[in-house]
C-alpha cells in the first residue's frame, strides 16, 4: 500500500515538474531569451487602479529611446490576450504596454466606469436615424445599457454620448487614455513614434485614445484595429483626425457590428459609403489588402481580410505580420526580424501543455488521497445493473436532455447577460450572469423532472435509492448523504487547491498563468475571490444535479466495464450528454457561416442572440470535453457524483470569475 501511495505522489510530482518545464520555456520565449525585460505595474486613476504588463527591450534606454505601442484587449479578455502582439513587437525593439482595461484582469476599476446612456443604435454610428427606428430609447438594468453602448464612444457628439437623464459615455477608452499618457512619459520611449492596437472592445478603446490625443505632440502615428467597427465622420468633431489606420477584418466575425450588420463579410462591403469613405477612395476602387493614402501625412488606410474568426484574430500570424509592417512604416522603425518570424504561438502551446499537465495531476492526487483513512469512505460500490438506461429509453432521455440544454443556451445566456434583474452590486460578473441564468433554467428543468420521476416511482410502489443517482451511500441510501458530500467537498478542494497554488507560483515566478490564448485560470484578486464565493453555490448545485443525471442515472453497460474500453465508452457517453446540446448549437452557428450564408444564430434567432455567447462556444466545448473527463474519472473511481461535480464546479466558476469582466 505504501509503495502504491508513493508511486502516486511521484506521478503527481512528475506531472508538475513537466508543467513547470513548459512554463520555464514559455517564459524564456516571452522574454525573447532575456533581451526583453517584463514588469507589472499599477496606474492609479480616478476610476480606480488599473494594472498593466510592460515589455521593455534592453535596447531601449534614455539615450536610445524606442518607439512604443499600447495594446488594448477585447471583452472578457485581459492583457495576456495581447501576448502575441506584445512579444513580437517587443522583440523587434518596441516598448509595449498591455493594459487590463476597466472590469478586466487585475484592475480594480469596474466596467461601469465606461459609462452608458438610455439610447442605442442598431446600425453603425452615422448610418442611424430616429425616423427609421435605428436610433431608439432603451431601459432596463445598468449593465444592459452599458452593453448596448459598447460601440458608443465618449468623443462622439452629445446626441450619442449623453442623454437627458444625465448619463454619459464617460471613458470609452476603458482607461486607455491614462495608459497612453503613462507610456509616453517613460524615459526610454520616443513619444513622437507611438502607436496603438486593440482587439474587439479594445478597438473602440483605441479609437477613443487616438481621438483624445489627436493634434497633440504625442498623437498616435498609427492605429491597428483587430476586428473593429467603422463609423461615419459625421458622428464626431471634424477637428479630430486619425493617423494611418489599419483594419484587420475577420472573414468569419461572429459579431454583427464588426461586419456592418451584414450576414457575411464579402466584397459587397467594399461598395458601402462606410467602407470606401474609410479607405478615402471611391466604391469602384475600394479593395481588400491594399493600402490607400500616405503614411507621411497620416492618411494611410487599409483593410486586410483574414480568413479566421473573431476570437482567433489576436493570434492570426498573417494579421500580426501585416500589423507589424504597418506600425514600422508609420513610425519609421526598421525591424531586424522578418515579419513572418513569429514564436508567439509556441508560447501559447507551452502554457496550454502546462495547464493540462497540472489538471491531470489532480487524478493521481485524488487516487492517493482516496487511499487514506480520511477519504477512503468516499469510494462506494456501484449500484446494481438492473436499472440501466438501455435502447430507446436511453436515447429518448439523452436527446431530450441535450436539446433542452442546447436550444436554451443562446436565449438564457443572453437574458442573464443583459436583462435578468440580478442585484448588480452582488452579481458583478457579466458573462457569469449569463451562465447563472442558463444554469438556473436547467436546474429548474431538472427539479421538475425529478419530481415527476419521484411521483411515478411512488405510484409503482418503488423504493427511493439515492445510490442510483450518485447522491447516497451504502449507509445512507434513501436521501442525500451529507457526510459523503462534506468529505467529497474537502477532496475537491484539495485537488483544485493544488492547481491554484501551482498557478499562483507560476504567476509570481514566470509572470504567466495557466491558459491558452484566453483567460482560464488566474490568481484571484480580492474582488474576484468574493465573486467566486457568490457564484460557486449556483455552479455547485447545477453540476451536482447535472452529474447525477448524466453519470449516475444515465449509467450504461460501459460503466461496469473495467479498462480502457470501458473508460472510453463511458467518457464518450458522458461527453455526448454534457456537450451534445452546445455541439448542436455550434454546428447551427458555424456551418451556414462557413458556407457564406450567415451565422446560424443571426439567421434563426436574430443578431440579438449572436455575439458573445455564440463566439464563446469555441472555448466552452473544449472545456466541457475536459469537464466530462474529470467527471468520468471521478465517478468510476468513487461511484458517487460529488467529487467530480464539485471539482468541475470549482474550475468552471474559477474560469468565469477569475478571468472575465466585472461591473
Amino acid at each position: 500500500m505504501k509503495s502504491k501511495g508513493s508511486f502516486k505522489l511521484v506521478f503527481v510530482l512528475v506531472l508538475l515538474l513537466l508543467s513547470c518545464g513548459c512554463m520555464f520555456m514559455a517564459n524564456n520565449i516571452q522574454r525573447d531569451k532575456g533581451s526583453v525585460k517584463i514588469s507589472d505595474g499599477v496606474l492609479h486613476t480616478e476610476a480606480g487602479d488599473l494594472t498593466y504588463k510592460l515589455y521593455q527591450p534592453k535596447s531601449a534606454t534614455e539615450t536610445n529611446k524606442a518607439p512604443a505601442v499600447l495594446l488594448l484587449h477585447g471583452y472578457q479578455n485581459d492583457h495576456e490576450t495581447c501576448a502575441a502582439y506584445s512579444m513580437e513587437l517587443s522583440r523587434r525593439g518596441y516598448v509595449v504596454l498591455a493594459l487590463d482595461e476597466y472590469g478586466h484582469g487585475t484592475s480594480k476599476a469596474g466596467l461601469l466606469n465606461r459609462g452608458y446612456v438610455n439610447h442605442k443604435v442598431t446600425v453603425n454610428y452615422g448610418n442611424d436615424s430616429e425616423a427609421d427606428g435605428t436610433y431608439t430609447k432603451i431601459g432596463g438594468v445598468n449593465r444592459y445599457k452599458l452593453m448596448m453602448n459598447f460601440s458608443n464612444l465618449s468623443f462622439f457628439n452629445d446626441h450619442y454620448s449623453k442623454d437627458e437623464e444625465g448619463n454619459a459615455i464617460t471613458d470609452s477608452s476603458c482607461g486607455g487614455i491614462e495608459a497612453y499618457r503613462f507610456l509616453s512619459e517613460l524615459p526610454y520611449v520616443d513619444n513622437t513614434k507611438m502607436a496603438l492596437s486593440g482587439h474587439s472592445m479594445g478597438t473602440w478603446s483605441s479609437w477613443s485614445v487616438a481621438a483624445a490625443y489627436s493634434g497633440t505632440p504625442i498623437e498616435p502615428v498609427a492605429t491597428v484595429l483587430q476586428c473593429g467597427e467603422l463609423f461615419r465622420n459625421s458622428v464626431y468633431d471634424p477637428s479630430i483626425h486619425f493617423n494611418n489606420v489599419l483594419l484587420l477584418q475577420a472573414k468569419y466575425d461572429e459579431f454583427s457590428y464588426f461586419r456592418d450588420y451584414q450576414r457575411i463579410v464579402s466584397d459587397a462591403l467594399l461598395k458601402t459609403p462606410l467602407r470606401y469613405e474609410f479607405l478615402q477612395t471611391t466604391a469602384d476602387k475600394a479593395a481588400w489588402d491594399t493600402t490607400f493614402g500616405n503614411f507621411s501625412d497620416g492618411s494611410a488606410r487599409r483593410m486586410e481580410l483574414l480568413y479566421t474568426n473573431h476570437r482567433l484574430t489576436t493570434h492570426n500570424a498573417h494579421g500580426l505580420a501585416v500589423a507589424m509592417e504597418w506600425i514600422d512604416q508609420a513610425t519609421g522603425h526598421v525591424s531586424s526580424l522578418a515579419y513572418n518570424d513569429q514564436n508567439a504561438m509556441t508560447k501559447e502551446y507551452l502554457t496550454l501543455a502546462a495547464m493540462l499537465l497540472v489538471l491531470l495531476a489532480m487524478f493521481p492526487l485524488m487516487s492517493f488521497l482516496l487511499d487514506t483513512g480520511m477519504f477512503a469512505s468516499i469510494v462506494q460500490p456501484l449500484p446494481h445493473e438492473w436499472n440501466l438506461k438501455k435502447g430507446g429509453a436511453f436515447w429518448r432521455g439523452a436527446l431530450i436532455t441535450i436539446l433542452i440544454a442546447g436550444f436554451s443556451f443562446p436565449f438564457m445566456t443572453q437574458l442573464g447577460h443583459g436583462l435578468l434583474p440580478l442585484p448588480e452590486g452582488i452579481f458583478r460578473m457579466t458573462v457569469g450572469n449569463g451562465f447563472v441564468s442558463w444554469y438556473g433554467f436547467l436546474i429548474l428543468v431538472m427539479v421538475i423532472t425529478n419530481i415527476i420521476s419521484a411521483v411515478s416511482r411512488r405510484k409503482k410502489g418503488q423504493r427511493k435509492d439515492t445510490r442510483e443517482t450518485g447522491l447516497g451511500s451504502m449507509d445512507v441510501n434513501e436521501h442525500i448523504d451529507w457526510l459523503l458530500f462534506a468529505k467529497s467537498l474537502l477532496l475537491a478542494l484539495c485537488m483544485t487547491g493544488m492547481v491554484y497554488v501551482v498557478n499562483w507560483i507560476y504567476s509570481l515566478v514566470f509572470d504567466l498563468d495557466l491558459r491558452f490564448i484566453w483567460p482560464f485560470f488566474r490568481p484571484f484578486t480580492g474582488i474576484r475571490a468574493l465573486q467566486f464565493l457568490v457564484y460557486l453555490p449556483i455552479f455547485a448545485v447545477f453540476y451536482i444535479m447535472n452529474n447525477s443525471k448524466i453519470f449516475a442515472t444515465f449509467r450504461t453497460q460501459s460503466t461496469y466495464v473495467s479498462g480502457p474500453l470501458g473508460f472510453m465508452g463511458d467518457w464518450g457517453k458522458n461527453f455526448f450528454l454534457m456537450a451534445g446540446g452546445v455541439l448542436i448549437i455550434t454546428l447551427i452557428e458555424y456551418i451556414p457561416f462557413f458556407m457564406n450564408i450567415s451565422p446560424g444564430a443571426d439567421l434563426l434567432f436574430g443578431s440579438t442572440f449572436g455575439g458573445p455567447f455564440m463566439s464563446l462556444l469555441i472555448l466552452f466545448v473544449p472545456q466541457v470535453l475536459f469537464f466530462s473527463l474529470i467527471g468520468t474519472v471521478c465517478y468510476r473511481k468513487t461511484h458517487s457524483v460529488y467529487t467530480g461535480a464539485l471539482v468541475i464546479a470549482i474550475l468552471a466558476c474559477w474560469i468565469v470569475t477569475g478571468g472575465s469582466s466585472f461591473l
